[in-house]
């Protein structure tokens, strides 16, 4: 019998790709969803493997029930689900609450790890700290400037996290957490989400400037190759892991797109003529490349975000798009420097 692993949230951008690269692998999946039958999900019953290794069962995190009968069996807990938005009223109870009745079940259940996934925003939003040191385990978000600042998801994640620390250490529970940034590349769901309307703007000409700031980005395939090494690899629970390729600033990201889809009418100006281009955060993602992590190039996860926009008919399809030329040449007017990011 197929090892059984839980995934929450398998309906997602990346919970989608974790159970692809689960049933890849001959597991079984059991993913959660808030309606068992949401057609939302029919991309999942088209997934290699699914028609043998995958079941969906309905979970409302609120109701620990629900969650005694996902995890009953399983041998790990991928905790994706989650709400992405900053209304307080709508985010801050499901995302701390959920989390906290997440890891409870899961110990009573005797779940060999839980991967809690988190976000790079309990990491970086901290007025205070160095910004050349790269972040790493005991960066965290400052609550204080979460709620000045209005930023309630990250507020509600840095919260959610910090519990799942604490509860974990308590119940003898073996916890690892990965921390995506900017999460970009192939659609597998229907639906839009919000890391690939980071980039959709600036095809369709809703963007006339680019912003300016600097963000870390990741292919979501190597987002989901995270969540499962660490899973797996027998010692790697107990840490943070962040789930990052590199820093690129927003007029660098334009510059990337414009140079593989000169067709669209992407920003050329940034919003900001006055200022020097805004540094991002550094990061260190050696612990992930420690556990056999190869992250893909940026220009190839932008190609296939934007390959994908058109397929889903999110934007219009030209005859005349460039084709990606091969891994080990990156397209030309697309080269990217390298940052302390990629230490």
């Amino acid at each position: 019998m197929a090892v059984l692993v839980c995934v929450t949230g398998a309906g997602g951008f990346i919970g989608s790709w974790i159970v692809k690269l689960l049933l890849a692998r001959g597991y079984a999946v059991r993913g959660t969803s808030r309606r068992a039958d949401d057609p939302k999900n029919a991309h999942l019953w088209a997934l290699d493997g699914a028609a043998e290794r995958l079941t969906m069962v309905r979970v409302d995190l609120l109701d620990r029930d629900t969650l005694r009968a996902a995890f009953h069996g399983c041998d790990g807990v991928i905790h994706t689900a989650s709400p992405m938005h900053d209304t307080p009223e709508e985010i801050i109870e499901p995302v701390i609450t959920g989390t906290r009745n997440v890891v409870e079940v899961a110990a009573d259940a005797g779940v060999r790890r839980v991967v809690l996934s988190s976000s790079i925003g309990t990491m970086y939003m901290n007025p205070h700290r160095d910004p050349d040191a790269p972040l790493n385990d005991s960066s965290w978000s400052d609550l204080e400037f979460c709620k000045r600042t209005k930023n309630w998801y990250c507020y509600a994640k840095t919260i959610a996290e910090q519990g799942a620390w604490e509860l974990a250490r308590a119940r003898g529970l073996d916890l690892a957490v990965v921390i995506p940034v900017v999460t970009l590349g192939e659609l597998l769901q229907p639906s839009m989400n919000t890391s690939t309307l980071h980039i959709l703007k600036y095809l369709t000409g809703g963007a006339r400037t680019y912003v300016n700031e600097s963000q870390a980005y990741v292919h979501v395939r190597d987002a989901a190759e995270a969540h499962i090494r660490v899973l797996l690899a027998p010692n790697a629970g107990g840490r943070r892991y962040v789930c990052a390729e590199r820093t690129l600033h927003r007029g660098e990201l334009c510059r990337i797109l414009a140079g593989l889809f000169p067709e669209y009418p992407i920003p050329t100006r940034c919003k900001d003529e006055v200022n020097p281009p805004k540094k991002g955060y550094k990061f260190t993602n050696q612990p992930l490349k420690d556990l056999g992590m190869k992250f893909t190039p940026v220009h190839e996860y932008l190609h296939e975000a934007v390959r994908s926009l058109q397929d889903k008919g999110f934007i219009r399809k030209p005859s005349d798009t460039k084709v990606l030329p091969s891994r080990s040449a990156p397209p030309q007017n697309s080269i990217v420097p390298m940052f302390m990011s990629k230490l």
